[in-house]
């Protein structure tokens, strides 16, 4: 469908807590930005028809659908502007199906409100680079092509540069804006698209090297 993009400071909050809508709007509106609020998914899809925000903060848990099931209904892995799965609920399979589902992060709740906000704000800025660069630079030099590459979204293959660089979970994370629990999601998924063993074996791959025993180099990616 056809799509008219936001300012760049324009921000959607889909939640149907009341208070959550307000605190999360006060918030980001004294951050400067301009928010429009959505009690349920069908609400925040109609709205996304005519015009894509600049993020989304999309509640796990609504009354009328899952946060799940509107990333499916959106196409979020294709979705042209980061969008945090908001919840209560802590469960990291939750967290794997947001991520494989197209979300950018996967927020449990409470949140730090100035923390919260520059991680949106890092996320805004690093889809407009992506979107200037036609989505496929790879700042850390790692951009050969091997067996698989063409199986990662945008979103892996900046984790996979991110991994290549020898960045650990945390360090990657605090570079793309995004949760540790949010990278171990996609350094499993990768490996599993570019049939990687461990750690050592992923970067072989990558760089282009011969795959040797997975007993040598590094243990498997998730702790």
């Amino acid at each position: 469908m056809p799509f008219t993009i936001a300012p760049a400071h324009d921000l959607f909050i889909v939640d149907d807590d009341v208070t959550m809508r307000e605190a999360l709007s006060v918030v980001f509106t004294l951050a400067g930005y301009r928010v429009s609020v959505f009690g349920d998914g069908e609400g925040f899809i109609a709205g996304v028809r005519g015009r894509i925000p600049a993020a989304v903060l999309l509640d796990l848990h609504l009354p009328d659908k899952s946060g799940l099931a509107v990333l499916k209904q959106i196409g979020a892995p294709n979705f042209p502007a980061p969008i945090f799965i908001i919840s209560g609920d802590g469960d990291i399979a939750y967290a794997v199906e947001a991520v494989k589902n197209g979300a950018y992060d996967y927020l449990p709740k409470p949140f730090d409100g100035r923390a919260l906000v520059e991680r949106v704000a890092g996320a805004i800025g690093l889809y407009a680079k992506r979107n200037g660069n036609g989505g496929s630079a790879n700042r850390n030099g790692s951009a050969h092509d091997f067996a698989g590459r063409r199986l990662l979204t945008p979103r892996e293959r900046e984790v996979l540069a991110q991994i290549s660089a020898g960045a650990s979970n945390k360090e990657a994370g605090r570079h793309l804006g995004i949760s540790p629990r949010t990278i171990e999601v996609h350094r499993a998924r990768i490996m599993e698209k570019v049939g990687a063993r461990n750690a050592a074996d992923l970067v072989r791959i990558v760089l282009g090297g011969h795959r040797e025993s997975a007993a040598d180099g590094a243990s498997g990616m998730i702790a």
